[in-house]
């Protein structure tokens, strides 16, 4: 992190910031948002900030369509010639397709705990769908899993595709995903991408892990979403002990890696819920530091 945030101080940002959910996200519910207290703070800061809402659950290319519709209204509105998108989830693979076909709009793209190699997750529940896997651990990740999306909404207005988002975000998904939209990915696997890709976007990525360190979990203990987390992080396979309940450590990693490892599950990575994050850590900051870092790039 870069530390140089201090009381007072302005960093206004190039170009818009545009914070994208993820799946079963949302941009507010009567008021509440899913990006909790981080477009305020880097308002506060500052910066221009937006929340589109896109599809809760669909496949990458289908929200990715939405959110490029979506930066064009920014744009017309603000009269910005690029902005600086920011993706949590699915958000993240939904701004590399739009940074990948309209590069010309698109000043920075940031990964959040995003799904840029596939979900261990979203891989089982494909099997269980299909009748591949059956039995008590099946039945343990489905109510796990839907317990979670009972705790999230949805966006009503806009077409739904539960299964499409589950392709999408599955390894074999976003393995074919990539091969189209290979911008800001690393070669090796836990490696760094470019921090800027020859389409003249700068690529960014941040994510974290359950480190299961009680002492430092602070008000997360009560957090009945991180508990779901905890459970779900149990079947992860290829990246046991470093994922974040949803997604692997290093499935997340693209462009410039600013930390991989930050103690925080896949909902402290949007200060949810209601703020309740690691002791540690205070997800916020690392939106408002970023910020700095997009300013001092001239983004």
């Amino acid at each position: 992190m870069l530390n140089i945030i201090k009381p007072n101080k302005i960093v206004k940002t190039r170009y818009p910031i545009v914070l994208v959910h993820g799946i079963f996200g949302f941009d507010r519910i009567m008021g509440y948002p899913y990006f909790f207290k981080i477009a305020d703070s880097l308002r506060k800061l500052g910066c221009e900030v937006y929340t589109p809402a896109v599809s809760a659950t669909n496949t990458t290319e289908e929200r990715g369509k939405q959110l490029l519709a979506e930066v064009r209204k920014i744009l017309r509105k603000s009269g910005a010639e690029k902005v600086n998108l920011i993706g949590h989830s699915q958000g993240s693979p939904t701004c590399r397709y739009v940074a990948a076909l309209h590069p010309e709009l698109v000043g920075s793209v940031t990964s959040v705990n995003g799904v840029n190699f596939g979900s261990e997750i979203a891989d089982l529940m494909l099997d269980i769908l299909s009748g591949k896997l059956v039995g008590n651990s099946a039945n343990l990740i489905v109510e796990s899993f839907m317990k979670l999306i009972s705790l999230l909404s949805t966006k009503p207005l806009l077409p739904q595709d539960f299964k499409g988002s589950l392709k999408s975000l599955s390894t074999e998904g976003t393995n074919e995903f990539n091969k189209q939209y290979p911008q800001g990915l690393p070669e090796t696997w836990g490696g760094q991408g470019k921090e800027l890709e020859t389409n003249g976007v700068y690529y960014y990525s941040w994510s974290g892990i359950i480190k299961l360190n009680a002492v430092n979990e602070g008000l997360n203990i009560l957090d009945p979403t991180h508990a779901i987390l905890v459970a779900l992080s149990a079947f992860f396979k290829k990246e046991r002990k470093q994922n974040d309940g949803l997604v692997g450590r290093y499935a997340t990693h693209l462009g410039k890696v600013i930390g991989s490892d930050y103690q925080m599950d896949h909902l402290d990575a949007i200060n949810q819920v209601a703020g309740a994050h690691p002791t540690k850590l205070d997800p916020v900051k690392l939106y408002l530091d970023h910020a700095a870092r997009l300013h001092f790039k001239g983004l």
